[in-house]
Formats: C-alpha cells, structure tokens, sequence
C-alpha cells in the first residue's frame, strides 16, 4: 500500500448509479460541449499565470461545475490569505475546481500525470506538484519541498484520503501531507465535499472511484439531474494547535457529509 494513495473498496460497479437515459444525451452533449470551451479558454490563458484575478480563477472554477450540470453551494468560514493547507475528501474529479473555487491553490498529483499528453505538460505549467506515492524514500523531500512552498505563502491543496471514495463511505486522512503544514507553521483549511440528488439523499453519479475511465464519469455526471455539489469550509486550523500530525490530521477529517441550510447556489 502506498503512503500517499492507499486502496479504497468503491466501485462502479458496486457503488455507483447508473443515470444514463436516451432523453439525456442531448442535453448531456450540450453540457460537456461547454465543459471543454471553458477548459479550452483557460488553457488558452494558462501563459498568464498569478496575473490572473484570484477571483476570476474561483468563478471559472464554479462554471466548469455548473456546465456539468451540477448545482454549487459553498458555506462556511472565511478562508485565510498567506501560505494555506488546504485538505478535502475526496470523491470526484469535480472536486479539484470546486476546491479551488474556495481558494486558488497549487494541487498535489501523482508523478504518472507529468508523463501524460498534454495534459501533464499543462499541468506542470500550472503549477501543479507532483509526489511518487510509491518511494517511501521519497517522502522527506517531498515533505520539506511542499513546505518551502508553504512557507513562501502560497495555497496548496491535498486530497489526504489518497482515493477517491463513493461518498457514501470514505477513507482516513493520511498524515504526511500535514507534516509540511506542521514545518511550516502555516493554517491547515478543511474542507468537506459532498453531493446530493433530487431527494437530498448522496448522490454517487458524481463518484470517480476503482478503474472507471474519466470519459465514463464525465458522461454520468453530464447526464444526471438535480445534483448538487455542497462545500463546506469548516474553520481553519490554526499553526500551533496541534503538535503532531497524527493529531492535526485526525482535526481535519471530516465527519460524514450531512445536509445543511443556506449556503450559495450556482
């Protein structure tokens, strides 16, 4: 098992319902049509970098979700300026734009998505970080190079689960990503992602779990009605309010995801 990305138990098959139905595919094509022109316009932008309004980047984020055809609402506290970890459950691919709708940060990846096409040149120019979660050897440098980054007061976002999960279950946060925030002594920003159906009970069409294929869950997700994406900041934590990272991670783990009131729909 590696440290970075431990085995979860989800499945397509096992977990996930279908949603599919000939009246969708319309409706489905017009939704994924303008999910790749709003990821096509900030590829064409990418070259500007931090010139880019913050504000601006958490907006584009919300419209990728909502061309998907997935409400948004995000509740909670405010969100601290200055070097920040961010940390979330993790579910979907469609958690990364919704995470970086509360705050534009660098993301942690996995080394095989450098060595994409296209994708992970885009991803390196970016700004993403890349970690091999199979060199245990690895992890000292990996660490002390997330908190250099922290430390120059930059965002760095981090799914600690390590898998993604169905959403109806979930995984235990792993440690070492906190271990930075620790080093750096720099606030550590929950976040707990969740998405709900037409009846307000989880939604699993969102889930990217197992050996589903990317071009599966984005027609799943496209075709699917009434689903909505709930993200609530919980309150950060702050540097010095837990002297471990066994402590610190355990703070951070969120509950069960549960329906709450109010909040900002999309």
């Amino acid at each position: 098992m590696s440290v970075w990305q431990p085995g979860a138990p989800c499945t397509p098959r096992g977990c996930v319902e279908p949603t599919a139905s000939a009246a969708a595919v319309p409706l489905a094509v017009l939704r994924l049509t303008a999910v790749g022109l709003l990821v096509l316009a900030g590829i064409a932008l990418l070259p500007l970098g931090r010139r880019i309004p913050a504000g601006a980047v958490r907006r584009w984020c919300r419209w990728i979700v909502r061309a998907a055809g997935v409400r948004v609402r995000i509740d909670g506290a405010a969100v601290p300026t200055g070097g920040l970890l961010l940390v979330a459950n993790h579910i979907s691919w469609l958690d990364v734009p919704l995470l970086a709708a509360v705050r534009p940060a660098r993301m942690l990846a996995k080394t095989e998505i450098r060595r994409w096409p296209v994708a992970g040149a885009l991803a390196a120019r970016g700004g993403v970080l890349f970690i091999d979660r199979d060199r245990l050897r690895a992890l000292p440098d990996t660490v002390a190079a997330l908190a250099g980054v922290l430390r120059g007061g930059a965002a760095v976002a981090a799914f600690p689960e390590g898998s993604t999960w169905c959403g109806r279950a979930r995984g235990h946060f792993r440690r070492a990503v906190f271990q930075a925030a620790l080093d750096a002594r720099v606030p550590v920003q929950p976040v707990r992602i969740g998405y709900r159906g037409v009846r307000g009970t989880p939604a699993t069409a969102p889930a990217f779990v197992g050996d589903d294929t990317l071009l599966a869950s984005l027609w799943r997700v496209a075709s699917a009605r009434g689903v909505v994406a709930e993200v609530e900041v919980r309150p950060p934590l702050p540097p010095g309010s837990h002297l471990d990272r066994r402590s610190l991670a355990r703070a951070a783990q969120p509950e069960a995801v549960t329906g709450h009131e109010g909040g900002h729909h999309e």
